[in-house]
């Protein structure tokens, strides 16, 4: 009686070889039978985990590229708005009225302020 105690009370001597893991022997394992569940559901959160953060990886960089196409417009923006201001000035324009060979001229009186 005392040698079958023994021979129970013994645990297997585990090889962890590769040919024992690719076999799929240590599916078998009483280890892996009983946690089987959390195996799993360790492993689906791990995959979650990764397509999560290759996910806000692409929204990061599409952000970035967002934000680079907005500064190259607001660099546009007050380029084309320097240009505006550079041909609105009263001397600018008398000089393309006289380049177009247009028959204006600057007004000699100022403008009347009208009131109600």
């Amino acid at each position: 009686m005392n040698g079958e105690k023994l021979s129970h009370g013994k645990k297997k001597k585990r090889r962890l070889s590769l040919l024992y893991i690719l076999s799929g022997g240590i599916l078998r394992e009483e280890f892996v039978v009983r946690h089987t569940r959390m195996i799993v559901l360790v492993a689906f959160l791990a995959l979650l985990y990764v397509g999560n953060r290759y996910v806000c990886l692409l929204k990061l960089r599409e952000i970035d590229r967002l934000q680079q196409e907005l500064r190259d417009a607001r660099y546009e923006s007050v380029s084309l708005s320097g240009q505006l201001t550079g041909n609105n000035r009263q001397t600018q324009v008398e000089n393309l009225v006289k380049a177009q060979g247009l028959e204006l001229g600057s007004a000699k009186t100022p403008p009347y302020i009208l009131h109600k």
